[in-house]
């Protein structure tokens, strides 16, 4: 199992994208958690409406600041926007650099879902695909 960290600045719309679409196509292979540097006081309407819309409420989330534990806790951090995180030594780091969605159309925010979703879906394949044993060669 690998804990991922998804990071951004106000933890209110990529992160908690991320996070969540992360949790259902991991299911219990993998765990997630969502942080930011300079978190906002709630989680941005358009990305909660968006993530409704394809089965996910995200309304219980509270937006939270990246700390020690949590970096200790991952071993795998991605960045979803330029330069919410340092690169963190003994961490896999990940940069996505994904638009905010904060203040753009119900339409942006559900092509940004897909973008976000097709890229953690990705990262679910590379960490099952780590995660499988090694067979020793003959």
């Amino acid at each position: 199992m690998s804990n991922v960290l998804f990071v951004c600045v106000a933890n209110s719309g990529r992160s908690v994208v991320a996070e969540r679409l992360f949790r259902r196509l991991a299911g219990d292979r993998h765990a997630a958690r969502s942080a930011g540097s300079a978190p906002g006081p709630e989680p941005h309407p358009v990305v909660l409406q968006a993530l409704d819309e394809v089965g996910i409420d995200a309304a219980d989330h509270v937006p939270h600041r990246l700390d020690d534990e949590d970096v200790q806790w991952a071993d795998v951090v991605v960045a979803t926007c330029d330069d919410a995180c340092p690169v963190i030594p003994g961490k896999r780091h990940v940069s996505w650099h994904l638009p905010d969605p904060k203040g753009r159309p119900l339409g942006e925010v559900r092509e940004l879902l897909d973008e976000i979703e097709s890229r953690v879906e990705e990262l679910v394949a590379e960490l099952d695909h780590d995660a499988q044993p090694k067979r020793p060669v003959t």
